[in-house]
């Protein structure tokens, strides 16, 4: 009796399960009436389970007789029993697991039911340009895998649209920048690695696209995967003359070899047929080419890396420089000593000293006579290096708004033009005192006096805005890595013949 009473709960519990949709009444109050039968039986004292009633109440009072149509099967089974054969196994609980079984094939069923095509709302928004691009990405290839699905069923779609989904999930975090997991403390610069998440994720996500959707749809997009192979990958690369003469069967222009086309008036049937027996390249290709695009964008990530860390130390060597002289004004002075009929006034670039005769000279009345370092250690102040730093930087953000018009607009988001704007302003600095300072030690001959602090601002800023010696240098390679990062922007170079 207490097995059944589990058992019964055990139903229950089954039959109050959110999975048990309305769709199983029938079986629902078919386990009712059989539920209420046998308890009915079973507290009459029946056998309906072939088990016997309670010989006596647990008090320990007179048992209650069994009926006496009962007593033959009782006594065949003792006969049994005694004869050495096994006894007959109890049938509730079975019973019980057979109704709970009979209900597994329709959950089965249910939970393998298509999905749905409600399409959610775009997440966000973001606010980092690149961020809603691949949500707005993510969400087109979403609706596509839901539209080619139906289409035309091949062989393990499933798992391809579950790695699409997947794939759109990865780039979604990347999007909404999901916190890591592992958590790290101190990883702050993460816009690159969740650019080449999302970029990465959204390539494999559109070939596995690719794999799933008909002849029909692959053909339609040829013309677009064309130009994504060209512009990723060279020209003699084997690959993409391959998918230039699968193109040319379909009868599709190219703009770069436009006197080797021959008009195809090939049916649509047979142009599918076409993509259907190269359907495995087209995919493998276009995939290779999104492969290429990605390791542009890391050489272009690690170029701007480069160009970060060094404007970054650049910075943090003028800030040395200008708090060395703002501590010690003599370590370092910046001060000229001009000469004129045996006189010397010592010009530094905030102040100047009055004139007197060097010590060891033919004295000239009233014109005191001193030791020159002492009349330096005098003349020079904190601000020194400070101001001719602040004007080196003026002259090389100058330098940088006149390099702005040759800088051509990129789809790149790792923003390489910043980078090599942000160089030129500390190596402006930089410059600037290491110019005056060769100036000083007489590196350049004739120029070795300057006679006012105007005349030593003047030198600097000149050498500040020849910073664009140095710098137009790493603008040449970053233009470069640039230009290697081919896409829609990059112009067209005119067409040649075959």
């Amino acid at each position: 009796m207490r097995s059944l009473s589990y058992g019964i709960r055990a139903a229950g519990l089954f039959l109050r399960s959110p999975s048990v949709t309305c769709g199983h009444d029938i079986y629902l109050f078919s386990i009712h009436d059989w539920l209420t039968i046998l308890i009915r039986e079973s507290h009459r004292g029946g056998n309906m389970m072939d088990t016997q009633a309670s010989p006596g109440p647990p008090g320990g009072g007179s048992a209650t007789p069994a009926p006496p149509r009962e007593e033959p099967a009782i006594q065949h089974r003792r006969g049994r029993q005694a004869a050495g054969r096994r006894p007959q196994r109890r049938r509730g609980g079975s019973l019980l697991l057979a109704m709970i079984l009979l209900l597994q094939p329709r959950r089965r069923r249910q939970a393998t039911a298509p999905p749905t095509n409600d399409i959610p709302a775009i997440e966000g928004p973001v606010w980092v340009a690149w961020r809603e691009g691949t949500l707005t990405r993510a969400k087109e290839l979403e609706a596509l895998s839901l539209w080619v699905r139906p289409k035309d069923t091949q062989e393990n779609d499933e798992v391809l649209a579950t790695a699409i989904d997947r794939h759109l999930t990865a780039a979604r975090q990347a999007a909404m920048v999901v916190r890591l997991d592992p958590h790290r403390w101190f990883r702050i610069f993460r816009n690159g690695p969740l650019i080449e998440r999302a970029k990465s994720n959204l390539d494999a996500a559109e070939a596995h696209l690719l794999a799933l959707a008909p002849d029909s749809y692959i053909l339609g997009q040829m013309p677009c995967l064309l130009n994504h192979v060209q512009c990723h990958l060279p020209p003699k690369d084997p690959r993409r003359q391959e998918f230039e003469r699968i193109a040319q069967k379909l009868g599709i222009k190219d703009p770069d070899h436009p006197l080797a086309q021959k008009d195809n008036d090939s049916s649509p049937g047979a142009k599918e047929a076409i993509v259907k027996n190269e359907r495995r390249k087209i995919i493998n290709i276009v995939r290779a080419a999104s492969s290429a695009g990605l390791r542009e964008h890391v050489r272009l990530r690690s170029f701007r890396n480069v160009v970060v860390v060094t404007a970054t130390l650049m910075l943090l060597l003028a800030i040395g420089v200008a708090i060395t002289g703002y501590f010690q004004p003599t370590l370092i002075p910046l001060c000229f000593a001009p000469q004129e009929a045996g006189k010397v006034t010592v010009v530094c670039p905030t102040h100047q000293s009055d004139a007197f005769v060097p010590l060891g000279q033919t004295p000239q009345p009233p014109l005191p006579t001193r030791r020159i370092d002492n009349v330096v250690q005098e003349t020079a102040k904190p601000q020194d290096l400070i101001v001719v730093e602040l004007v080196g930087l003026t002259a090389a953000a100058i330098a940088t708004a006149a390099a702005i018009r040759r800088i051509k607009g990129s789809s790149e988001r790792y923003g390489l033009p910043v980078a090599l704007a942000a160089l030129k302003l500390p190596t402006g600095a930089i410059t600037a005192f290491l110019g005056l300072l060769l100036m000083r030690g007489q590196f350049v001959p004739g120029l070795s006096a300057l006679d006012t602090s105007a005349q030593i601002l003047a030198w600097a800023l000149v050498f500040g805005y020849a910073q664009q010696l140095f710098t137009r240098l790493v603008d040449q390679q970053g233009q470069t890595v640039l230009d290697n990062v081919r896409g829609a922007d990059r112009p067209q170079s005119a067409p040649s013949p075959p």
